[in-house]
């Protein structure tokens, strides 16, 4: 196989790997009912006119499988931080006893656990979408280089390269999206 074509299909699995990626972080962020600092990874509070990440100016530990405590590095940010919490409407009433912020996660109902899932679905959805875009432009690509001397042959290879590079990547989303849903749906 022609080298052009083996970077182009290189550059595409990376870039697929960065799509399922990023479709597992967003993943990640959905609450099963569970206590997990990423659930605040969204936060950003202005510490000194910066917008920083609330990890960056605060401990978050969870001390049971309910409750999240942010310690921050100075206590004039327990304001600041209780108000981002609030505005990010992440579904969580922080608790400020003028040490720590405690976050009491509730139990999921029934109804909300298949909402969750439904959001799992959705999110599974645009990374299969997004490794689907990614076999359109790596597809093109390889198109484009049959200017540079590939053969009709080795971009036929090419793609179908690119179709079992997208059926594996896509295979990853829908295994990440079961697992999540699997750990909403357990009591």
């Amino acid at each position: 196989m022609n080298d052009l074509i083996k970077l182009q299909l290189d550059d595409t699995a990376e870039s697929m790997e960065k799509a399922v990626s990023f479709a597992d972080n967003e993943l990640t962020k959905i609450r099963a009912g569970k206590a997990m600092p990423s659930m605040l990874d969204g936060i950003y509070i202005d510490y000194y006119g910066a917008a920083s990440p609330l990890s960056q100016v605060a401990t978050i530990n969870t001390p049971d499988a309910r409750t999240l405590v942010i310690q921050p590095w100075e206590k004039n940010l327990l304001q600041t931080i209780e108000k981002a919490i609030i505005d990010s409407n992440i579904g969580l009433n922080p608790q400020n006893d003028g040490n720590v912020i405690r976050l009491l996660i509730p139990a999921l109902t029934e109804e909300r656990r298949r909402d969750l899932v439904k959001k799992v679905k959705d999110e599974a959805e645009k990374g299969r979408i997004a490794v689907r875009n990614l076999r359109k432009d790596g597809n093109e690509q390889l198109r484009k280089l049959k200017n540079d001397g590939a053969s009709e042959d080795e971009i036929k290879d090419g793609e179908a390269e690119v179709q079992k590079l997208t059926d594996k990547y896509i295979a990853k989303v829908d295994k990440l999206a079961e697992l999540k849903e699997q750990d909403i749906m357990t009591v």
